[in-house]
């Protein structure tokens, strides 16, 4: 029903903002990547939007990008899995980290996320694959089996999934294991 908000930014308290249209304020549920990547209070906002109606509540829901919005949509198709846990995830992981997740039948990296357990993050996994990617513009990089190990080593060790690919996309093509680990960790360390 509603596709799309543009107006003014006149509240910001995460993870709800209120967008000013033309004296109409609406109260709008983002993910945090679009929170952190809203403008300052009084500026111009445009977002596009997922209108849910439930028997007690009108809620509306935000996103900065198209992408976000597919996932969004995806997410909450899945059994067990409503706008909030959609937005949680969301919040937890960009699009491009879930896409690869799924991709790579990753369970580890879902359940990082905050009210999500291996059952969930399971199912997510199972539901998504194929759904995710290409469909939603995200292109997942092939990254073979040794930037691979580097990337969980980094990501077990506490880095966040983004800093820790940034330090893969810094390493030589045809590095080890054991010296991509050591050089991304240098490189993280600065």
């Amino acid at each position: 029903m509603i596709g799309r908000l543009t107006g003014q930014l006149a509240e910001k308290t995460p993870p709800e903002i209120l967008v000013d249209c033309n004296g109409v304020g609406y109260e709008v549920l983002v993910p945090m990547s679009t929170f952190y990547n809203l403008p300052g209070l009084g500026e111009k906002v445009s977002l596009l939007t997922h209108f849910v109606v439930r028997e007690d509540a009108q809620i509306l829901y935000g996103f900065g990008s198209a992408a976000e919005r597919a996932a969004f949509r995806q997410l909450i198709k899945i059994s067990g899995v409503g706008p909030r846990t959609a937005l949680s995830v969301l919040s937890g992981m960009s699009v491009e980290d879930l896409s690869q997740a799924v991709t790579r039948q990753e369970v580890g990296r879902i359940i990082k996320v905050p009210g999500i357990g291996k059952k969930t993050a399971e199912r997510l996994l199972l539901e998504l694959k194929g759904k995710l990617g290409a469909d939603i513009g995200v292109q997942v990089s092939v990254v073979d089996d040794a930037q691979s190990d580097i990337l969980q080593a980094l990501v077990a060790l506490g880095y966040s999934d983004r800093d820790a690919a940034l330090a893969l996309k810094a390493l030589p093509q045809d590095v080890g294991v054991s010296d991509g680990i050591k050089l991304a960790l240098k490189a993280l360390a600065k």
